[in-house]
């Protein structure tokens, strides 16, 4: 993937454990402890996702085990209430589901996360097919990337955007932190280099040691300038 952003589809699981609308209760639980996940999209007839059930969706039964009836016309914990009473995987699930495609940036999809307060989301096609399913720590597997590779690609997808020749700057990765250090001859385009840097996937942050011409550079430029005069 060097030299071009992730997408969904580069980290996300493609075998995904999926219910039938019509799963009932225990079902659902012991599909959950079979495959040890604590949540599933809930498809309909023709595959395509129509919410999430997760384990605090079944809790519900508990929650509400010994709670008094709700009294018409009060609002209270009524959403709560009416899942407590559900016991099929349609009733169940938290609906219309938060739902990504696979071509989607990790940016987006965390994004997304965030928002939502998620922490996965299927993954679908154009017409809400399931494709796959990502995850929190999924999205976190380009924090694995190698310092080698996360150099690699700095000095030969990024150097081309650059602001000033790469060669005058020593890059360094460790840990995923990358340091610059050099003589550029205007410093007021390492910001957009730091940006750039940054923006590669792995990276955990970028710190900059790159300064202004180095003294004999300057004293070099300014004879230059007045012998032009």
């Amino acid at each position: 993937m060097m030299g071009s952003q992730y997408t969904v589809s580069d980290v996300m699981t493609s075998t995904v454990v999926a219910l039938a609308g019509g799963a009932t209760f225990k079902e659902i639980a012991r599909t959950m402890r079979q495959w040890d996940v604590s949540a599933m999209p809930v498809l309909d007839g023709h595959g395509r996702v129509i919410g999430v059930v997760s384990e605090a969706d079944l809790l519900r039964k508990e929650e509400f085990r010994d709670s008094e009836q709700e009294v018409p016309g009060r609002p209270s914990r009524l959403t709560g209430a009416v899942k407590a009473e559900a016991v099929t995987a349609e009733e169940l699930a938290t609906s219309p589901p938060v739902t990504v495609r696979a071509d989607a940036t990790l940016a987006l999809a965390a994004r997304m996360m965030a928002r939502h307060g998620v922490k996965r989301l299927p993954v679908v096609d154009d017409d809400g097919q399931l494709k796959g399913i990502v995850s929190r720590s999924d999205l976190l597997k380009v924090f694995l990337r190698s310092d080698e590779d996360i150099a690699e690609e700095i000095r030969h997808q990024i150097a081309g955007r650059l602001p000033f020749p790469l060669q005058s700057v020593h890059v360094e990765v460790y840990e995923g932190v990358v340091t610059l250090e050099g003589h550029v001859p205007d410093t007021s385009s390492v910001p957009l280099a730091v940006r750039l840097v940054r923006s590669v996937e792995g990276v955990v942050d970028v710190r900059s040691a790159i300064t202004g011409p180095a003294s004999g550079e300057q004293r070099s430029s300014r004879r230059h300038q007045e012998t032009s005069l």
